[in-house]
């Protein structure tokens, strides 16, 4: 065998034993999950209810804010211990529309004001900390524009303040999951990270991050923890390991569901995604040397390392793929050398993520057996998606600085108000779907059948995500009708 095949196949099994122990980590998890999932937080009724401060962080949100504001306004709490801050960084009529609406709720008594910002200094982080310094409440409140907090979602949050808790976390809820396709699969990836991920790390002593909206921070934490920084794009997850560094202690509600609006389009998708990814490099890379030296238990330090470097496994993705045809081609036919190594890695990596997956599901759906068929198209979605996550990885690795970009939501009309442009990473998408399609005639050829399972999910990932990426962007509306 020459050294340049020699090469190949070291860089493959390398590669394929690291994805099956993010695989298996799933699969951990899982199990953490299911050991401790009958259990719940108890809490009891304060005497006094604490003042409370909900921020509303707004930018260019026009189909969506006045649907948010009366939300707010509607919580069911003492008047005299609520405040509502919008926090409107617009520079269209966002502004004007959330006026009028603080305006009516105002003349109805609720403590309720604007703040609007010219600069937009800080992006969302900075919206935050000039909210906090005008606000009132001990507790602070955030809510993102899709979100609609039901009227108790105080009543039932506050009470599990006990001391030393610096943070409660609902889970995310869904109002478009059945809009299409792409908003099936979205809901389930984040049922996966909400219903199994976020509760096995709470109820088994690991640390969990606020996820931007929809939870409440006792404001001494978020002032012991530094504050709302905005040298991250997740100053969420940046914050939340401030905070328990320095001590605080979390609390999720799984029980407690806030419904959201799921990005409509892939290309509102990816740049969510893309905005999550690169931020979580950048927090691992600001505060991973402090994890590293925190007295904290190993289990603990581990998880939280493993929680942040996640998506370092979007760029072993992208060399798997590159890396498997090629194999296929130095084995040859030497079929029974290779098979027992590729079916664990194979399973490994597979079956730790269905499980993962499926566990949310039969959690909290009862027709979770009808919901198992998207297993297979979240998977796909996951590879189809690396691209534009390793970009977000590199980019972060680099340093390379990039604003805030907000998610496009389309209310409750359908009509997506602002549009987002695609990306030229959409055809290497394309290349590797191609790419992958000679792969499975080469295997073929072959006769090397147990590629053919991880080429067709590669194939078909990539294909699917630069077909919706490239194509024209269908209109909300129209995709609800097709569903």
């Amino acid at each position: 065998m020459l050294l340049w095949e020699t090469l190949v196949l070291v860089a493959y099994g390398l590669c394929a034993g690291a994805l099956s122990l993010f695989g298996l980590h799933r699969l951990h998890l899982s199990q953490l999950f299911w050991r401790s999932w009958p259990n719940k937080p108890q809490a009891s009724v304060p005497q006094d209810w604490p003042t409370v401060t909900v921020q509303l962080p707004v930018f260019n949100e026009r189909a969506v804010v006045e649907r948010l504001i009366d939300a707010a306004c509607a919580l069911d709490y003492p008047s005299e211990k609520l405040e509502i801050q919008v926090l409107d960084d617009s520079t269209d009529d966002t502004t004007e529309r959330a006026a009028r609406a603080v305006a009516r709720w105002a003349a109805q008594g609720i403590d309720i004001t604007l703040i609007h910002r010219e600069d937009r200094s800080g992006f969302k982080a900075g919206a935050l900390q000039k909210g906090l310094a005008q606000a009132k409440g001990t507790m602070i409140a955030v809510f993102d524009a899709d979100f609609v907090p039901q009227a108790s979602f105080l009543r039932d949050a506050v009470p599990h303040f006990a001391e030393g808790v610096g943070m409660v976390q609902a889970r995310w809820g869904h109002i478009n999951e059945t809009d299409s396709l792409l908003t099936k699969l979205q809901g389930m990836m984040l049922d996966g990270h909400f219903v199994v991920e976020h509760t096995a790390r709470h109820r088994n002593g690991r640390w969990f991050n606020f996820n931007g909206t929809a939870g409440i921070w006792h404001r001494q934490a978020i002032a012991d923890a530094g504050g709302w920084q905005h040298d991250t794009l997740t100053e969420d997850l940046d914050l939340s390991y401030r905070a328990q560094l320095f001590g605080w202690r979390f609390i999720y509600l799984p029980d407690l569901v806030v419904p959201a609006e799921l990005p409509p389009t892939l290309r509102a998708f990816k740049s969510q995604q893309h905005r999550w990814a690169k931020g979580s490099i950048e927090t691992m890379l600001k505060l991973g040397p402090r994890l590293l030296r925190a007295s904290i238990p190993w289990r603990v330090k581990l998880e939280a390392l493993v929680h942040l470097s996640n998506n370092l496994a979007y760029p072993m993705v992208i060399l798997l793929t590159l890396l498997t045809p090629i194999a296929v081609f130095v084995r040859g036919r030497q079929v029974n050398v290779w098979l027992v190594a590729d079916v664990f890695f194979f399973t490994a990596a597979t079956l730790g993520v269905a499980v993962f997956y499926a566990s949310s599901q039969r959690a909290v759906y009862v027709d979770w057996r009808r919901r198992l068929w998207r297993l297979p198209a979240v998977m796909g979605l996951g590879i189809g998606m690396a691209v534009n996550q390793s970009r977000a990885v590199f980019e972060a690795l680099m340093g390379q600085q990039s604003p805030f970009v907000r998610t496009p939501k389309a209310g409750d009309d359908g009509a997506l108000s602002y549009s987002m442009p695609g990306h030229w990473t959409a055809w290497i998408e394309a290349f590797l779907a191609l790419y992958h399609l000679a792969g499975l005639v080469l295997a073929v050829t072959y006769g090397y059948w147990p590629s053919l399972a991880i080429q067709l999910l590669f194939c078909l990932g990539f294909g699917g995500v630069a077909f919706r990426t490239l194509r024209p962007a269908p209109t909300v509306a129209a995709a609800r009708r097709a569903a």
